[in-house]
């Protein structure tokens, strides 16, 4: 996020980042990704630190209020460190606390994690890949859902994780929003394009029926494969940002890399299993209504203008019109 925390204080988090054995002698805020709060730590001995503070009450995915929040990305944490440990290098994994943890509560609302510095390039959210770094990370794909499921793996729904929200949220459009300067703007938003989102969740349903059907194999997935959370490191690529990891078909994680029938191909060569494009397409239409459902709890709730309000509401913007669009199609 762009904006830190003003409720989270340094000396806090230097307090917590001991149960990992780091004597912080410098911390700076790092104001990257969009989601979680991000600081860099420099050690006395000198070691470099990557420190990741998640928002609990805005981990849709991970549970419907703080404490579930926690122990939902307590598991993906749990699950990223025993991909790592099981040989998947590729997995930038949380370091372990001196008691094994992943994470640590900080607060009511806050949780960390701890990761290694590492030097690489990561990648912008919406890039497109070249043909040649499109193939290594199918690749990559395919090697992780070749793998067994370590341990206590969590199993995402297909719904949107805020989906009652949002069904609350358009339940609710003859009424004042109050959350803040984005809530007014947001519901005339969400009349306009009404019917759109209603027909859009229609459509989810009828994919998510006949996906389920079809009796589909579950495997580990990453869930956010996307450009933003790929490093690019020793002519190959790492994938950050674990807290979406869970059981679900392959193409929860194939819709955002694969461009093609070439990469679908390759896909299926890897695995000995070929792709379902009526999976692809829940997956694709999943993302979007969850970015929907999660824009519309946020200015929802109380909210000022910032940076990430600013980005939100573009987003917003840009999701509804491609919903549109689809729509339309």
């Amino acid at each position: 996020m762009e904006q830190r925390p003003t409720d989270l204080h340094d000396d806090a988090l230097r307090e917590c980042l001991a149960d990992w054995g780091i004597d912080a002698a410098t911390l700076a805020y790092a104001p990257v990704g969009f989601g979680d709060h991000h600081w860099t730590a420099v050690g006395s001995d000198g070691r470099r630190w990557f420190v990741t503070v998640a928002d609990l009450a805005h981990k849709w995915h991970c549970g419907a209020t703080p404490p579930d929040a926690y122990q939902g990305l307590r598991r993906a944490m749990d699950t990223a460190a025993a991909l790592r440990e099981a040989g998947l290098e590729f997995v930038v994994a949380p370091v372990r606390t001196a008691g094994g943890g992943t994470v640590r509560p900080l607060g009511e609302r806050y949780a960390v994690s701890v990761f290694p510095f590492l030097d690489g390039s990561a990648g912008a959210f919406g890039e497109r890949l070249g043909d040649a770094d499109r193939r290594l990370v199918i690749d990559v794909l395919a090697e992780l859902h070749r793998q067994p499921p370590p341990g206590e793996v969590p199993v995402p729904s297909p719904q949107p994780s805020a989906r009652a929200g949002l069904e609350r949220a358009l339940a609710e459009l003859g009424e004042p929003w109050h959350g803040g300067p984005f809530a007014e703007r947001s519901r005339a938003l969400f009349a306009d394009r009404a019917e759109v989102l209603r027909r859009s969740l229609a459509a989810f349903d009828r994919l998510a029926a006949d996906v389920a059907a079809d009796g589909p194999v579950l495997v580990v997935t990453h869930g956010e494969p996307h450009s933003a959370n790929l490093l690019r490191q020793d002519g190959g690529f790492r994938l950050l940002d674990w807290d979406t990891v869970g059981l679900a078909v392959p193409e929860r994680d194939l819709w955002q890399v694969a461009e093609g029938s070439d990469d679908l191909a390759r896909y299926a060569e890897a695995t000995g299993r070929r792709p379902d494009p009526l999976a692809l397409e829940l997956y694709r239409r999943r993302w979007a209504l969850e970015d929907v459902a999660e824009y519309a709890a946020w200015f929802r709730a109380p909210h000022g203008r910032t940076p990430d309000t600013e980005l939100a509401w573009n987003g917003l913007v840009d999701t509804l019109d491609r919903l549109g669009e689809d729509d339309q199609g």
